[in-house]
């Protein structure tokens, strides 16, 4: 199996496994299926991994960070459960799971489970958006959307659209349900590794704000904004962007 297809069947089965987990938990609090999701997703990410690619090192959300991925040549990079809080919302279904790997300097393969939608967005071949509509649209999250956002639609004479978790929200660009996703209010590197990959896949545009590369498997896994986005819109959001 190879490291795409093992990235897209994590994925997708750890989703699986967290839609059985809030049947299970219908009737218990939002709390409750929080730590249950991020708790089993993981526990199960990290057995199969253990078993697939034994030799490889993890970086996970819900994981105690060892050092030894700093000097690793393939570290996978996983976000078990993205977006608690529309995960714990019964009918939501704007949350993810990430599944990526980084290899020698650079993301190779990735995964992004959307389970409650039946998709699974997986390299090496992910299709390009299609089409967009005349009028940009920019997706943030429906409850904090950040100023950076909103400046980037003022720009560009844009819309927004509300939606939950990053992974969510990178997949509706990749998806071309919206053309812009801009963040800085702090990430790490688990929120945008399998988004990233994915996104680069479909051909779009990924950086940080001021249009640097993202770089994974740092000594500090912050990775605080990012931006992406169509590529012929890239210019005109950076524009925003950089400025600060």
């Amino acid at each position: 199996m190879t490291d795409h297809e093992l990235a897209a069947r994590l994925a997708t089965e750890a989703g699986e496994l967290l839609l059985r987990v809030r049947e299970e938990l219908a009737d218990a609090t939002g709390e409750e299926r929080k730590a249950a999701g991020d708790k089993r997703s993981h526990d199960f990410l990290m057995e199969a991994l253990d078993a697939e690619r034994p030799d490889d090192e993890v970086l996970s959300e819900e994981g105690v960070d060892n050092p030894k991925r700093l000097t690793a040549n393939r570290v996978w990079i996983i976000d078990p459960l993205d977006g608690t809080r529309e995960f714990s919302e019964l009918g939501r279904d704007d949350w993810a799971v990430h599944v990526a790997l980084w290899q020698d300097g650079e993301l190779i393969a990735g995964a992004v489970a959307l389970p409650a939608q039946g998709v699974t967005l997986a390299t090496p071949t992910v299709a390009a958006p299609p089409d967009a509509p005349g009028t940009p649209r920019i997706v943030v999250s429906r409850t904090r959307p950040p100023a950076i956002a909103l400046a980037v639609r003022d720009a560009l004479g844009g819309t927004l659209v509300e939606m939950g978790s990053a992974g969510a929200k990178v997949a509706s660009v990749v998806q071309g349900l919206a053309d812009v996703y801009v963040h800085a209010g702090g990430q790490f590197e688990w929120d945008s590794a399998a988004p990233v990959a994915v996104a680069r896949a479909a051909g779009l545009h990924t950086s940080r704000i001021d249009g640097s590369p993202l770089v994974y498997n740092q000594e500090d896994s912050k990775l605080p904004d990012l931006v992406v986005c169509r590529p012929e819109l890239a210019e005109a959001v950076l524009r925003v962007t950089a400025a600060g």
